[in-house]
């Protein structure tokens, strides 16, 4: 096999795109381990609504940044940065390649193309601005977030309290959109090839969605809500709670919706989600597509990995 000319391999895709299926099945061929690059992922218990891979698929390649916090906790990309970088380097000390897998754009910007220091915000700002969260409600905030930066609305879901609160702080304390402040400097120093899957019939992706959704019912997601709500603490509010899907089941599980309405809330949220992840890769430079053909999607993801001669008998 052919070293690797990079020092990790990321791949990114909208969800349910099959970046997960395609990258466990590249390391059962390769040397390496998979660093998941999902806000989602780093959260205990919360294994249906995520997709997070099964404990047979973790035993089968070492996985990194998963079930790291509690849901009561938080998680930035600063973190996930640090994070990302000291598992690479721990990596390498096996002899083995970092494979970077999953669909938070904002985490592989950070890690990719870097970001400056944000202006702290401050108590007179915060309250500022949760006062007219409380008095014009969170769309309006998004509206307003548009007028400012729409490179960064665009990229928010406009239900997105706490990013979109951020973004208008970093504007009322600097005066400058907070997209400004991304990729000023310049990321990792480690060099990561990074390529992405992109779906080739939207209509396909969304069947794909719905299915996922209706197996992660039947699977007990419901059931896995009731269990969060119980944790002292835990609220609707909580970022992990705004994992689509979630809020969701809570509203449901509270009475709030129907069963059917939930359903379709959280088909719908996960559409939105991955109309995002899309919109982000395609702004990102230096990211290759793969063909939404997956067998050659693996065989050049595999080149990149430096296996261009692994045997398929390896995983058959």
């Amino acid at each position: 096999m052919k070293p690797c000319s990079y020092d990790a391999v990321m791949l990114l895709g909208p969800t349910a795109s099959g970046k997960t299926a395609l990258a466990l099945e590249i390391a059962q061929r390769i040397p390496s381990e998979i660093i998941s690059i999902d806000s989602a992922l780093v959260y205990k218990h919360m294994d249906i609504g995520t997709a997070k891979p099964t404990k047979e698929e973790l035993t089968l390649v070492p996985h990194h940044l998963i079930d790291i916090i509690e849901p009561t906790d938080s998680y930035s990309a600063a973190d996930f940065v640090k994070d990302c970088e000291e598992k690479i380097e721990e990596i390498h000390s096996r002899g083995k390649l970092p494979l970077i897998v999953g669909g938070t754009m904002l985490y592989a910007k950070a890690l990719l193309q870097g970001m400056d220091n944000l202006p702290t915000s401050t108590p007179e700002v915060r309250e500022k601005i949760n006062s007219m969260l409380q008095e014009e409600g969170v769309n309006a905030l998004h509206k307003r977030l548009g007028m400012i930066d729409p490179l960064t609305a665009e990229k928010l879901s406009p239900n997105d309290t706490q990013r979109i609160s951020r973004a208008l702080e970093v504007y009322e304390l600097s005066g400058k959109p907070i997209s400004s402040f991304y990729g000023a400097s310049k990321g990792t120093s480690f060099n990561i090839k990074a390529c992405a899957l992109f779906p080739d019939d939207r209509k396909v992706l969304h069947e794909r969605i719905e299915k996922r959704f209706d197996q992660m019912l039947e699977n007990g997601f419901v059931d896995e809500v009731k269990a969060l709500m119980k944790i002292p603490r835990l609220t609707k509010e909580h970022s992990s709670m705004r994992c689509v899907g979630y809020r969701q089941a809570w509203e449901y599980i509270e009475g709030i919706s129907t069963f059917e309405s939930f359903r379709e809330k959280g088909i719908a949220a996960t559409r939105q989600l991955a109309k995002r992840q899309i919109t982000w890769l395609r702004s990102f430079e230096g990211v290759e597509r793969l063909s939404p053909d997956m067998d050659l999607a693996r065989k050049k993801f595999l080149e990149l990995c430096g296996a261009n001669n692994v045997s398929k008998e390896v995983t058959d």
